[in-house]
């Protein structure tokens, strides 16, 4: 499935560039499918991969065009039936409370 495939890239601890590049790309989507497997991957992340995930939301929040729907999705996966989701949906509204979006 392409959720799982895109999971194993955010969690790339060898390559953290296409962790933060997949981060922002999925950012960008902003659908509650794409946030939703970040905060998967936020959810399982040691520290040095969830400041690389939270670098990837921040520069889709702040690049061109912005990311401006990920915290009121992040609101939608606090109901998300399984915990994890709503954990990382919970860490990611929080990055993104830090940028003032």
């Amino acid at each position: 499935m392409a959720a799982e495939a895109l999971l194993v890239l955010l969690s790339d601890i060898e390559d953290t560039a296409v962790t933060r590049q997949t981060a922002e790309a999925l950012a960008r989507v902003g659908t509650p499918a794409a946030v939703r497997v970040i905060a998967l991957a936020v959810a399982g992340a040691d520290d040095n991969q969830a400041d690389w995930l939270q670098t990837g939301i921040q520069d889709a929040i702040e690049g061109p065009g912005g990311a401006p729907g990920v915290g009121s999705v992040c609101g939608q996966l606090a109901r998300d039936p399984e915990e994890a989701v709503r954990r990382g949906a919970a860490e990611i509204s929080a990055w993104v409370g830090e940028t003032g979006r």
